[in-house]
């Protein structure tokens, strides 16, 4: 099952899949708000075995995208070599799928030409569901995921796909090496203004954290605030946290938190940044007694979602 399951803000349904190196080779389904899992949908019109890491949905559709990171079990079988191998010849598509699909009939595959993620930031419709509009770190150099993770880099892109006319686009938001791109949980799935992304400092150490404005597309930088950790030091990924104490309605009122780790003196912290100011200033920080391992990357609950848990 992926490791990014996608809530609705709104209703609270949780959207998810499996992926397998058998048919069907991706399973979709999702939970409603009480917890009840829905039919699964088999997708069965893809051809060969990928590793689909993440996915992303919209109000109104589900998105598989299918990268050249393929998984090859009779080479690791026959030949002793790895389970994950690349076909560069294949070009990466999205399938898209409405949401509350009963079965895969409805589905639509789009070729996106050298767009290679693992991890999706955010979607949303536009156009009256005409459009499409998705936005992720794309891996440029994807044979790096096979070995030296450090030269990897991954461009902050947005991809628009015309549902009538077929048309895709693809758009860099940022030249930087960016990945774990995080937004506001209560716009997943809608129209958003801002991205939080770690700094590629290798991977999967994270230099910094950088912040995207969305509608700064098309001026060749989106960046419109950055903080840089300093020589050694390196967190997680950013996770961001809305202040709802002021109410102002502001997608961007809130805090950046992540997991930091000093190499020089062992130390780790959980810091908290104010996602507003240009700088993203440190603002709170809490020494942790151990190192969580760089790469670690999830979600974070709330104590309210974690008592309804329990109870």
């Amino acid at each position: 099952m992926t490791a990014h399951p996608k809530k609705d803000p709104v209703t609270g349904v949780l959207f998810a899949f499996r992926y397998s190196m058998l048919q069907p080779l991706i399973t979709y389904f999702w939970f409603d708000a009480a917890g009840n899992k829905s039919p699964e949908v088999p997708i069965f019109s893809l051809k060969q075995p990928s590793v689909m890491h993440g996915f992303a949905i919209t109000e109104l559709y589900a998105l598989f995208p299918e990268t050249q990171l393929v998984m090859k079990p009779m080479d690791m079988v026959v030949h002793g070599g790895s389970f994950i191998g690349l076909d560069q010849a294949k070009v990466p598509w999205i399938g898209v799928l409405p949401r509350y699909a009963k079965d895969e009939s409805e589905i639509r595959w789009f070729e996106v030409p050298r767009f290679n993620l693992m991890h999706t930031t955010n979607a949303r419709d536009e156009a009256d569901g005409e459009e499409i509009v998705l936005v992720a770190p794309n891996n440029l150099s994807i044979y790096h995921m096979l070995g030296n993770m450090e030269l990897l880099h991954a461009r902050v892109d947005m991809v628009r796909i015309n549902l009538s006319t077929g048309v895709v686009s693809c758009t860099a938001l940022s030249s930087k090496s960016l990945e774990f791109g995080m937004v506001h949980q209560g716009y997943v799935g809608r129209h958003n203004r801002h991205g939080y992304f770690g700094v590629s400092g290798p991977m999967p150490k994270l230099s910094g954290i950088t912040k995207l404005d969305f509608h700064r597309v098309g001026t060749g930088d989106c960046t419109v605030a950055h903080r840089d950790f300093g020589p050694r030091c390196f967190a997680g990924e950013p996770f961001f946290v809305h202040d709802n104490i002021n109410g102002d309605g502001n997608e961007d009122s809130g805090y950046i938190v992540c997991y930091m780790h000093e190499e020089a003196t062992a130390k780790s912290r959980f810091v908290m940044m104010d996602a507003r100011s240009p700088e993203l200033d440190i603002v709170a920080e809490v020494q942790l007694p151990s190192r969580v391992p760089y790469g670690f990357h999830g979600l974070f609950d709330t104590q309210t979602e974690l008592l309804a848990v329990l109870q």
